[in-house]
């Protein structure tokens, strides 16, 4: 076999997340492997960041970030470095370069059908290249990879730009830094500039320890901040003697500025103006809000668990004032209350007892539920019996898959835009990474409202309610700002349907008059206390003569402002209207992301690298919230590590479901085609070894032994796990045998050993291997299949448990249809129906009738932990549990998988 021997160092906002060395090396010996610690240790030290900086420049909440990282190679081969960076959501790359070896290569902002005709050009040519795009909560990732020659330096830069939003009176500018290694200069510097004036300015980390906190240095004057932090390399060890850094998390500064001019403030200059209107120390507006909440079976476990705990926290900070009530929905629609009544503290603790009471079942009606919640505030207006000056809203708490009722999607969405009229908004927050964001996005934009994804982990609850504090005071509703019709043009959003207090809104436009000597501008709105009339007035030649005083802007950022909201606006668009007004959204949005060099949803990044690398040709995507699927990768404890990213570069864009076997032992297949899950359990004897994937034609084999715990616990069943594979290509000769202290690769006679303890990467062009220290271990045959073991460490003084593995198969499309095992047959295409939900023994548990291979089966709704993402939780997956070992679903019985041997092909 030809290995060979490279580096694969991730660098993440922008330092390195982690290194991973390949460990063999082509010496001409088409046939070894051999084990090479030393070269483990002395190649991680290889590559060395000598260089990283963060520059920030923020003026009037327009943040432009540049990141710069220089690397030098000091080993005698090549090495492949991956630049890795964690940037906010809400950002837009402007310009990514290399320099290497005196040779700038940049990135070019190309329309996305473009942009991918390269890059299948780039493939059809025999290239690896690679798609690089990524999502998770706040961040998503941009990467990009190229070999450094012996000796030689190469500097990575990345420029992204963003508006910074108010959120319950303060701004916050996020930097993702993780070295994870010590570098010799590393530096953020953040300046921001303010002409309103900087009320408050905070800076912190969430690495820093009491020791680095005095290196946060933070000047403020009246409109300028600057912070910045700078530590020594002694100051970023994790220990006194460690190699490893303590820079590992977020850097977060957060600041708020004057509100001295009750109409906003307006910036006039390069002729365009932002206008910025928060207005305070108004009277809060009385709500009257509409709770609608999913508790159908797909809701089961966490999430009906978490939304009841939002829900409590939620009622408890309800306003006096205020009107509400709670609508709960499965397959038919329940209300708490026939009307919507005020927010007593008798009424309070009714809600919140009735919220208790809740528990999953059945089907989803989301359509029935929300015409009635819709009718229920067309009542109270008919009665009048709301407050006087109040605003009225909905909020539907759900995973957004109708089952029951009205099912189409489409349908749903019009009835509800036609039920409320422009009425009142609609929030929709939904739960789950298989959500289909794209239909409760376009239900709540269509009614002047806003979609939020609720993600799934243990501050579920949190971020419900963090929502919901958004919403909780406001301020101002139907609000029209406005400007001279003579003087204006290319004006973005301006007419608005709420203001809350501690938000923000935010207006710009191009400013056409010549001769415009005085700005006016006038805002109308409704608050507490009747109609609103504000009106200011700027001068364009003072605001110009106010903004030479200081070197803390770029000169063109009321422009690049104006473009970047037009964009985002445009692009909100797109979602609903017509289908001439999308296409006008989307052109108007393209030319505009072009001319600006903005890689947003409809543009991608070209890098083009030199071009005696493999991977010559790669693209940065940035993804919408509804493209974004599965679980966050913010690097804040889940997700594979990096090294799993390195592997995966190479594999095909198609994204199989992933099925897998974990715990105690748990079987999860994912059915996509029905957009559900089914799971099994089988409990057999500890020492059993079962085949859980076999394919004659390509020749790989997987092979799982169960272990027992340690001893019995009397008052509990045996459990049982998988504590060692075997893995064989009989094609290529190779075979990997992995236990929880080990992991064996044997090639014909030769053999190479690894402990968990080790960082590791081998690629060859058949067969690729990943160890992600104590974590995780992924292994890809070719193009034709993937696998990650997952390594759980059990405290070692546990009286019961202990260490076990989990297996997963990330892609199994190119096996073979004769691919079979206790795994391997679900890898083909499986249908089933489920009716007849009815409670079970655990009323959290419906049972069911499941009709599946023409048999007739009695399941249960449960869930099953998937610990890709995190090792030590897991990530709860609904499912419906087949008995018995799988009987009626896996051909045959659990017993005929037995088979003698831990690499037995049959």
């Amino acid at each position: 076999m030809d290995w060979l021997l490279s580096l694969c160092l991730c660098l993440s906002c922008p330092a390195l997340l982690a290194a991973h060395v390949v460990v063999a090396e082509n010496d001409g010996d088409p046939g070894c492997l051999f084990s090479i610690p030393s070269l483990i240790q002395q190649a991680v030290f290889d590559i060395e960041i000598y260089s990283l900086k963060v520059d920030c420049k923020v003026t009037s909440r327009f943040a432009r970030s540049v990141i710069t990282s220089r690397v030098v190679n000091r080993a005698n081969v090549s090495r492949e470095v991956f630049f890795d960076v964690d940037l906010p959501k809400t950002a837009f790359i402007t310009n990514f370069s290399m320099v290497i070896d005196g040779l700038t290569y940049v990135g070019v902002v190309k329309e996305k059908a473009a942009a991918k005709k390269q890059y299948q050009q780039a493939v059809s040519q025999g290239q690896t290249a690679g798609l690089v795009k990524a999502s998770g909560r706040k961040m998503e990732k941009f990467t990009v990879s190229v070999n450094i020659a012996a000796t030689k330096k190469v500097t990575f830069e990345l420029t992204y730009e963003e508006l910074l939003k108010r959120n319950q009176g303060r701004y916050e500018l996020l930097i993702r830094v993780k070295p994870k290694q010590i570098v010799q200069h590393f530096e953020i510097n953040v300046d921001i500039y303010e002409p309103q004036g900087i009320r408050f300015l905070d800076a912190h980390g969430t690495f820093v320890t009491n020791d680095l906190t005095q290196l946060i240095e933070k000047t403020v004057t009246e409109t300028k901040g600057h912070v910045s932090f700078s530590p020594t390399v002694d100051q970023q060890r994790s220990c006194p003697l460690c190699q490893t850094s303590t820079i590992d998390g977020d850097f977060v500064i957060n600041y708020d500025v004057n509100w001295d001019t009750p109409a906003g403030d307006i910036q006039i200059l390069n002729g365009y103006f932002v206008h910025y209107f928060a207005p305070t120390n108004l009277k809060r507006l009385p709500k009257n809000v509409v709770f609608v909440i999913d508790q159908s079976t797909s809701m089961m476990g966490t999430r009906i668990k978490q939304t009841k705990e939002a829900m409590l926290a939620i009622l408890a900070d309800i306003h006096p004032d205020d009107h509400f009530s709670i609508i709960s929905f499965d397959s038919t629609v329940t209300k708490w209350k026939p009307s919507i009544i005020e927010a007593t503290a008798e009424n309070i603790e009714a809600a919140k007892q009735y919220v208790n009471s809740l528990y999953a079942r059945g089907w989803t009606n989301i359509n029935d539920a929300l015409l009635e919640a819709i009718s229920m505030l067309d009542e109270a207006m008919k009665q009048h019996t709301l407050t006087e000056h109040s605003i009225s809203l909905i909020i539907l708490l759900s995973d957004g898959d109708p089952t029951k009722g009205e099912t189409n999607r489409a349908q749903i969405q019009s009835n509800v835009k036609n039920g409320i009229g422009g009425k009142y908004p609609l929030y929709c927050l939904g739960f789950g990474y298989d959500l289909d964001y794209s239909f409760i996005e376009k239900m709540a934009l269509e009614n002047h409202g806003i979609a939020r994804r609720i993600y799934e982990d243990s501050d579920s609850a949190l971020q419900m309610q963090g929502f919901y504090d958004e919403v909780a005071s406001p301020l101002l509703s139907q609000i029209e700002l406005k400007y001279p019709e003579n003087g204006v043009a290319d004006l973005t959003e301006r007419s608005f349907q709420q203001y809350y207090n501690g938000s923000e809104i935010v207006v710009a436009g191009r400013v056409t008059g010549n001769e415009l000597d005085a700005y006016n501008m006038e805002v109308i709105a409704k608050g507490a206390e009747g109609d609103l009339f504000l009106k200011n007035q700027r001068k364009e030649q003072d605001q110009e003569k106010a903004f030479e005083d200081t070197q803390y802007i770029f000169g063109e950022y009321t422009e690049r402002l104006w473009a970047y909201l037009t964009i985002q606006q445009l692009l909100s668009k797109r979602v609903s209207g017509t289908p001439e007004e999308k296409a006008n959204n989307t052109a108007r949005a393209l030319e505009l992301s072009l001319k600006y060099n903005f890689v947003t949803p409809l543009t991608s990044m070209v890098v083009t690298k030199p071009e005696d690398t493999l991977d010559s040709t790669m693209l940065a995507d940035k993804l919408t919230e509804a493209e974004s699927r599965g679980p966050p990768q913010d690097g804040q404890g889940k997700g594979l590590s990096s090294a799993s990213t390195c592997v995966y570069h190479y594999a095909s864009r198609y994204i199989p479901p992933v099925t897998s076997v974990d715990g105690d032992p748990h079987f999860i297949i994912p059915v996509p085609k029905q957009n559900d899950t089914i799971c099994f359990n089988v409990d057999e004897r500890p020492g059993v070894i079962f085949n859980l994937v076999r394919d004659p034609l390509t020749g790989i084999t997987v092979n799982g032994q169960t272990i027992g715990d340690k001893k019995i616990d009397p008052n509990k069943k045996l459990n049982t796990y998988f504590g060692r594979f075997g893995i064989v290509n009989e094609k290529l000769g190779l075979k990997l045998e992995v236990t929880t202290r080990s992991i064996e690769i044997t090639s014909g006679k030769e053999k190479m050993a690894f402990t968990w303890s080790d960082t590791v990467s081998i690629k060859q062009r058949s067969f690729a291997l990943q160890i992600n220290k104590e974590r995780n271990l992924a292994v890809m045959m070719g193009d034709s299949v993937q696998f990650v073991i997952v390594l759980h460490r059990v405290w070692k003084d546990h009286p019961f448990h202990q260490d076990y593995l989990g297996f997963y198969t990330i892609d199994s499309h190119r096996l073979s249809s004769k691919t079979h095992g206790l795994l391997g047959q679900f890898y083909h295409d499986l249908s089933f129906e489920v009716g007849e939900i009815h409670q079970g023994t655990d009323p959290e548990k419906p049972d069911a009738t499941m009709m599946i291979k023409g048999q007739e089966l009695t399941v249960t709704r449960g869930w099953q932990r998937d610990y890709r993402e995190d090792i030590k939780h897991g990530v709860q997956v609904p499912c419906w549990f087949v008995h018995h070992n799988g009987t009626g679903l896996i051909d045959g019985v659990h017993s005929d998988y037995i088979v003698s041997g831990i690499f037995k092909t049959k």
